[in-house]
């Protein structure tokens, strides 16, 4: 999720598409969020581990 947030944040600062800029800095931050969660050791979606 962090990967697909970067390359459309990338994508939109490139191609002056605003709407995708605004999607991947939301991904990039739901994909830290999880991924925060997941090291930390907390379940998240009922999975022990969030890849």
């Amino acid at each position: 999720m962090i990967v697909l947030g970067l390359i459309l944040l990338i994508a939109g600062v490139i191609f002056g598409i605003p709407i995708l800029t605004t999607i991947g800095i939301i991904l990039l931050v739901v994909g830290a969020i999880l991924a925060l969660l997941g090291a930390v050791g907390r379940p998240v979606g009922g999975r022990g581990h969030y890849f």
